[in-house]
């Protein structure tokens, strides 16, 4: 009896585990990435547009080409319609909340909603952001939806859709930081 269960065992395929336990958040943030349909989103990859995500009400859209400094000339944002970093963040919290948590704005304006944490208890869902985050001073350039191992959901650059990369793909992490308003 156990001989035969340990073949069993090993005639079955193997399924890789998840690499973190998925929350709400996360949840999300791994259906946008893998282009599943979402309110306002009828599924497939949703590509990076500068100022995408910033309508009244959070999710993909048009984006601007005001300060718009990317490498793809001429600005295709007023064309394209997706999400840059924080209208991503805001559209995965605005989805996992039930309502528009982190508000209009940019990185800037959206970690001064949140309380920045040591990176030894970030988790799945926490925001980590670019950039610098001073007592006085704010200056960041990009936001990541952390998933846990290193990783995080973000819409990188024009070109680009959203995805998953390492939380080192850019060399000026900020920090983490959570919302910790009520759910």
């Amino acid at each position: 009896m156990l001989a035969g269960t340990f073949l069993l065992l090993n005639a079955a395929p193997m399924v890789p585990p998840l690499p973190v336990t998925l929350n709400r958040i996360t949840a999300i943030a791994y259906a946008i990435e893998a282009g599943q349909h979402q309110p306002g989103w009828r599924g497939g990859e949703i590509p990076y547009s500068w100022g995408g995500g910033h309508d009244e009400d959070p999710g993909p859209s048009f984006g601007t080409c005001l300060g718009y400094r990317g490498s793809i000339k001429p600005c295709p944002a007023t064309r394209t319609r997706g999400l840059d970093c924080s209208g991503l963040a805001r559209w995965v919290y605005h989805l996992a909340y039930g309502r528009d948590v982190l508000g209009p704005g940019n990185t800037d304006d959206h970690v001064r909603r949140l309380k920045r944490i040591p990176a030894a208890v970030a988790r799945p869902g926490d925001l980590v952001f670019y950039g610098k985050v001073g007592k006085r001073k704010v200056r960041t350039h990009h936001v990541g939806v952390y998933v846990g191992r290193g990783k995080m959901i973000n819409a990188l650059r024009t070109g680009t859709e959203v995805r998953i990369d390492r939380v080192t793909a850019l060399d000026d992490l900020a920090g983490y930081f959570r919302y910790l308003g009520v759910s």
